[in-house]
């Protein structure tokens, strides 16, 4: 009992709160709502949004009878699943299951029923027994009075004599009681209405929801009463409902003429004692696919093809029905599947029961038809007539391309076979706009690509903006930007490749195309710019490789030195040595034009690979002779200019004459330099200079790394070892080392005696981005390390090294005395100990501008073979950087 009224309850709570009907739960549901317990209630109405407070408020205030609608049919709750079928729907796969058409519309749950009071009464209404007029009668006399018709059919009006109003329509009585009050009570006037409506008991009966006998109000139709039942089962039938009357069938209703066609002539108005029958469904037809309406209908036995292609709202406009499936059980336990052509009129199909038909998709690829993308002004599919040429389309180099397009280089992608296989052709806009011949002739379905002459985004955008746009050719291009990311998957789906947002695998790809990588660092895929070779190229040279197989090779080249985009290309139809440099972007100013070289792969030869030499100029002015033909995987290398060399130069910082950038020549030395630049001032100290090397800075990045990483895992290692906890090594000391180490700059120093390079007893030859720094004379002598006061100190000729220290006062703990070094001012170091760390004599002088380093206590730390030469490697380095940052102060 108590899952039946729990059921009950809920049943009537979806019923409160479903706005659709407008209702409120009756004063009996509420008491059934009240009877269950106070944690079951508070779960139905935290599920379902009520207010307990407010619902409580309600059930005090509605009384029945109090001429507000009360709600009859409820929706119907659905069944919970149980665990196990809750699993398989888990790991069903979801597919759309087609219902049949119309019975949603009559899904309801009965509950209870009320008459409505408030409906408008239609003048053809039928009076009879139990109905209630309100009679108001003024002028010299004003009365009200509610006259019911008895159950002789008369209506007894006081002070007047009763009149049999049974069997008339509402605006016969209306006339009839007008009247009769005009005559039989002089100076008075009535206004006739409607009150309370009589109910009568209806039976609804046949695979309704919940046949049986209701009461409905007077004013109802046969639709009114499949409402109050809940509407019809299942298996019940929409195309045939039956009102019978003393036995006899009066009339038969379609639900279809209502739903499809808005027909509701055969809904009649029902009279007491009247039975809707609702018999079993009949032939049903499955239709799915493209059609306006799929569903499940029924159809009677005169309906053909036409009829169900109508209930179905038609075809969609991407239908095929030319081939239209269609499913149908042979009774032998087997099904076939016949294939029609729904397009004729009329259909040669007659449908059977448990028919399934399918309305087939037409095909998505462009008949007739070419596309233009890339850096074009109007991206899109274009008609194709015989004849029809790169011209037809892009006629103006000035209004029909983008101003970053390349106009030395574009692509026509065309499929050769059936099996969706592609071939590439090139082409230049500025020859096919100006010599015919150039002017490639166009094949249904081809895909002109016209590429940027920018690889990256933001020397397109710069350029762009140098441009002085427009407002509207702004918005152009954001438009056609928007268009072509669009276009950019359309392109990767026809020529049968969808790239991921990951990069081609190496397995994918083949080992042609790894020959340039390293060579620059690859930029992420936004950097690049939208119509870049990169983006656009990326799918077609991935098909390229697919398709490859024996005896078909990969038509892919690659371009490699002194050309502005080097990478892999497509090999295109009779491809010249000249359509690969004019697909690498053309030659760099270091080119060496005499000389060049092509490597191939031959399957053939005992010897694979081939080297030929040739000449660029040659093969750029002979752009017929063959020889200069590429083949399937060759390697193009254009070489650079013998000795060429970018603009190198140097910086001169501090105490020299003329300090500056200055440019050299290839071979130029340091002294050649100084002298250019006037030599020292009177006030440089030249012995504490300080040289720097960018290649020599890599290299001490990468050794701070490597020793960053070693000395991590030393760590690590001893501290599996439980080493670390029987020494003196903390993790703070551990921890501040590394931080250090990971915050030290490399310099790129290179230690040099001045002095003997600008007399000309040593030379040094100069790279692009040394730097001298010349520091002004210097009367101090720095302590650092492991001392109590790291500070500087006047130089003073008297004072030892130990005098320098106790100065500083002293030593830390965890010094190592015996390793103290000095750091001279030109970079060198020297020992006062003889050699432990560095082979130096212990002949030692200090000169201002030297720096004393402390170093700690390597054993007391656990003796870690890495601490000696990080914290030299530190102390070093810092004592440089700050040199140079009071140098360029």
């Amino acid at each position: 009992m108590k899952f039946l009224s729990l059921i009950f309850s809920t049943l009537v709570l979806i019923g409160t709160i479903n706005s659709a009907y407008a209702a409120s739960p009756t004063p009996q549901q509420l008491e059934q709502f009240k009877k269950l317990p106070k944690s079951q209630q508070k779960v139905l109405a935290k599920q379902y949004g009520i207010d307990l407070d407010s619902l409580n408020k309600k059930s005090s205030g509605d009384e029945p009878g109090s001429g507000v609608d009360t709600q009859t049919v409820f929706p119907r709750i659905e069944e919970l699943d149980t665990e196990e079928e809750k699993l398989d729907k888990k790991f069903k796969p979801e597919v759309e299951e087609l219902k049949p058409f119309g019975y949603e519309l009559f899904a309801g749950e009965p509950m209870s029923f009320t008459p409505s009071e408030t409906a408008a009464v239609p003048d053809t209404y039928i009076v009879g027994r139990g109905d209630e007029f309100q009679i108001n009668l003024y002028g010299k006399e004003n009365q009200m009075y509610d006259v019911a018709v008895d159950r002789e059919g008369r209506l007894a009006i006081p002070d007047l004599t009763p009149v049999h109003v049974a069997g008339l329509s509402f605006a016969e009585v209306k006339e009839l009681i007008k009247t009769k009050i005009t005559q039989e009570i002089i100076g008075v006037k009535a206004f006739v209405s409607l009150g309370k409506l009589r109910s009568m008991r209806v039976m609804v009966l046949g695979e309704a929801y919940k046949p049986g006998s209701y009461t409905v109000s007077s004013l109802s139709s046969l639709s009114h009463a499949l409402f109050v039942a809940g509407g019809v089962s299942d298996i019940g039938s929409l195309r045939n409902i039956q009102l019978k009357r003393a036995g006899v069938t009066i009339t038969t209703l379609d639900y279809y003429d209502l739903l499809i066609r808005g027909d509701s002539s055969n809904d009649v108005m029902l009279k007491a004692g009247d039975v809707v029958f609702v018999p079993a469904v009949g032939k049903q037809v499955t239709i799915s696919g493209l059609v306006k309406r799929p569903a499940i209908f029924e159809l009677k036995d005169n309906e053909t093809a036409e009829d169900l292609i109508k209930m179905a709202g038609g075809f969609k406009a991407e239908a095929f029905p030319q081939k239209t499936l269609v499913e149908r059980y042979t009774g032998n336990s087997f099904k076939t599947v016949l294939t029609l052509d729904f397009s004729q009129k009329p259909v040669d199909y007659y449908p059977q029961d448990g028919d399934a038909i399918k309305i087939q998709a037409s095909s998505k690829e462009l008949e007739n038809a070419v596309t233009l993308m890339g850096a074009v002004a109007h991206p899109g599919n274009y008609a194709w007539q015989k004849g029809d040429r790169v011209s037809s389309l892009i006629s103006s180099l000035k209004t029909d391309v983008l101003p970053i397009a390349d106009f030395d280089y574009s692509l026509i992608v065309r499929e050769k076979n059936i099996n969706g296989e592609i071939e590439v052709l090139q082409f230049s806009l500025l020859e096919a706009n100006k010599d015919p011949s150039f002017d490639i002739e166009l094949q249904p379905r081809d895909v002109i690509v016209v590429l940027s002459r920018f690889e990256e985004k933001v020397d397109e955008k710069r350029v762009l903006s140098n441009m002085a746009y427009t407002e509207d050719q702004i918005a152009l291009q954001e438009k056609v930007e928007l268009w072509q990311q669009y276009e950019n998957r359309k392109f990767q789906e026809y020529i049968g490749i969808y790239i991921e947002e990951k990069e081609l695998k190496e397995k994918d790809v083949d080992s042609l195309t790894q020959l340039l990588k390293g060579e620059k660092e690859e930029l992420k895929e936004d950097e690049y710019s939208l119509f870049s070779r990169q983006l656009l190229l990326k799918p077609i040279l991935l098909k390229l490789q697919q398709q490859a197989s024996s005896g078909n090779e990969a038509q892919l080249i690659a371009v490699n030195g002194k050309v502005r985009f080097p990478g892999v290309y497509p090999l295109v139809k009779n491809a010249h040595v000249a359509d690969a440099i004019s697909a690498a972007g053309g030659l760099l100013e270091s080119a060496f034009l005499d000389r060049a070289e092509i490597t191939r792969l031959s399957q053939n030869s005992v010897n694979k690979v081939q080297h030929i030499d040739f000449s660029i100029e040659s093969a750029l002015n002979n752009k017929s002779d063959n020889q200069y033909r590429l083949q399937s995987k060759d390697s193009l290398n254009v070489f650079s200019v013998p000795n060429w060399q970018e603009e190198v130069s140097v910086q001169l910082i501090g105490e020299v004459r003329f300090p500056g950038t200055y440019s050299i020549k290839r071979g130029e030395t340091l002294d050649s330099v100084l002298n250019r630049a006037g030599g020292f001032t009177e006030f440089s100290a030249p012995e504490g200079a300080i040289f720097t090397r960018e290649s020599i800075r890599l290299k001490e990045r990468a050794q701070l790394k490597k020793l960053s990483e070693d000395l991590r895992r030393e760590i690590a290692s001893r501290s599996f070892q439980n080493s670390v906890t029987d020494s003196s090594l903390s993790y703070d000391d551990t921890n501040k080392l590394l931080e250090d180490l990971s915050e030290v700059e490399a310099l790129g120093r290179l230690v040099i005696d001045i002095n003997e390079i600008y007399n000309g007893s040593q030379s040094l030859e100069l790279e692009n981005g040394d730097a001298l720094y010349v520091p002004a004379v210097q009367n101090t002598i720095n302590v650092i390390g492991e001392v109590n006061l790291a500070t500087s100190h006047l130089y003073n000729k008297e004072m030892t090294l130990e005098s320098y220290i106790a100065a500083s006062g002293g030593f830390k703990q965890r010094a190592d005395e015996e390793r103290v070094y000095i750091i001279k001012a030109n970079g060198s170091v020297q020992m006062p100990n003889e050699g432990r760390w560095f082979s130096v004599s212990s002949n030692y002088t200090l000169a201002a501008g030297d720096t004393i380093v402390v170093p700690l206590d390597a054993e007391h730390m656990d003796s870690l073979t890495l601490w000696s030469t990080v914290t030299s490697i530190i102390y070093n380095l810092g004592t440089a950087a700050a040199s140079l940052s009071v140098l360029i102060k």
